[in-house]
């Protein structure tokens, strides 16, 4: 194993400097983060409320929507990979950054999780519900159902079914190259609105052909989202389990409370997730994202591949690549 990867953007008009060497600290004060490269179109959407000067839980709210509707994400609503027994569960939450909260987790024939979260923080007294009463609440409160098992997902699930011995296992799905989005992975969005306040969404279809009941740490207040209008706003993927033993969003929050910038942060979360676990993480890819209250955007993983999309105060949106751990 080699020492850590540069962070590297990608992509982003406004920031050729930073491309070109310059620091992250060059960089304009982000407004919007999110996980992976479709956290591009999930930033448009996001920023577009914000430009309408909407308040930041609708533009977290509005960003997981569009990856929640996209097909094509086997890791987010419609379209997840299903669970062993071929039926697909849906975990989210979202907050603020004043302590209001609400999550669902194993959600089923409901797209929009994220959504129904957000009913449950505003029209009940609780912060979590699960299963069939998450699915009941959701459709007494006017929420239609849809069939989540796309034909693509059932097909790839039949294909696990036939070497798999009914046994899940972490990064099964992966069909690319460790690391990347092929592994199984949430959308985490962090974003500050034009007063300043902070919200936080994270959604998911969870890890690919899992036992059924699991929940990672996607939809659990502190492991996959925290937010704290004092501080700033953290959100982890990659292995739920891992990031659930670290409670990693509000360790980076607590880490930035206490000074730390937030690429800092994440990277003291992730060395400490590898000194607990050390070799049963060795094929795992874990990653924290985290926004604070200057602006200043950063994020860390276990293994290369974990990128991230920021977008300014202008609505320029870039990638960037995180450095790693490991390489």
């Amino acid at each position: 194993m080699s020492g850590p990867s540069r962070r590297t953007v990608l992509a982003g008009a406004a920031t050729v400097a930073a491309a070109a060497g310059a620091s992250p600290g060059d960089t304009p004060p982000a407004v919007l983060v999110s996980t992976w490269d479709f956290g591009v179109p999930a930033n448009a959407a996001a920023f577009a409320v914000r430009e309408a000067d909407g308040p930041a839980l609708d533009m977290v709210e509005a960003g997981a929507r569009v990856a929640e509707a996209d097909v094509t994400n086997t890791t987010v609503g419609i379209g997840g990979f299903p669970d062993r027994e071929g039926r697909v569960t849906l975990d989210a939450v979202i907050m603020n950054g004043r302590g209001d909260m609400g999550s669902v987790c194993a959600l089923e024939d409901v797209v929009h999780a994220v959504s129904v979260a957000r009913r449950v923080m505003e029209a009940t007294p609780h912060v979590i519900l699960v299963g069939e009463g998450a699915r009941a609440f959701a459709l007494d409160q006017g929420f239609g159902t849809t069939r989540l098992l796309t034909p693509e997902a059932e097909a790839a699930w039949r294909r696990w079914l036939e070497t798999a011995d009914y046994a899940p296992r972490a990064n099964v799905e992966n069909t690319d190259w460790r690391g990347g989005a092929s592994d199984h992975d949430t959308i985490g969005i962090l974003g500050m609105d034009r007063q300043g306040r902070m919200a936080g969404a994270c959604t998911t279809s969870g890890m690919a052909f899992k036992m059924r009941g699991r929940v990672g740490d996607s939809p659990i207040p502190g492991a996959g989202l925290s937010v704290d209008d004092e501080v700033g706003a953290a959100t982890g993927t990659g292995v739920g389990e891992d990031v659930l033993r670290v409670s990693g969003a509000h360790a980076v929050v607590e880490a930035m409370r206490a000074g730390l910038d937030p690429d800092t942060a994440c990277k003291r979360v992730i060395e400490r997730l590898a000194r607990l676990r050390g070799e049963k993480i060795a094929d795992h890819q874990v990653a924290l994202l985290a926004l604070d209250r200057q602006g200043r955007a950063g994020g860390y993983a276990l293994r290369p591949g974990f990128t991230y999309a920021v977008t300014d105060a202008a609505g320029e949106t870039w990638l960037v690549r995180a450095e790693s751990l490991f390489s």
